[in-house]
């Protein structure tokens, strides 16, 4: 796992994600990880190539990791991917996107 973004700035997008943006990892986990039938999720980790969550589904823990568009080389491109990976998980799930992030 290749991360241009050091453990501080890992931290900060995973608090950030997890105190703002609860909601929107569970639809991207639905959606584009592989697990519909998730009914929470939390930001557990950035690097260059993806996202990763805990969810839970059936009651246990699962890791999801849901790939970037393209390989991240700076912190910015990651508001960029976020917001992309959950306007695709709400169309996907015919859910309404909320408007800018």
């Amino acid at each position: 796992m290749s991360t241009p973004f050091t453990p501080d700035v890992v931290e900060a997008i995973k608090r950030h994600m997890n105190d703002d943006h609860a909601d929107d990892s569970l639809l991207i986990c639905r959606a584009l990880g592989g697990q519909p039938e998730a009914t929470s999720a939390v930001t557990s980790g950035v690097d260059a190539e993806a996202i990763e969550f805990l969810a839970v589904v059936d009651g246990r823990e699962v890791t999801v990791r849901v790939p970037w568009s393209t390989t991240l080389t700076e912190r910015a491109q990651v508001r960029a991917e976020v917001v992309r990976l959950y306007r695709e998980a709400c169309a996907a799930l015919g859910v309404p996107a909320r408007g800018e992030h």
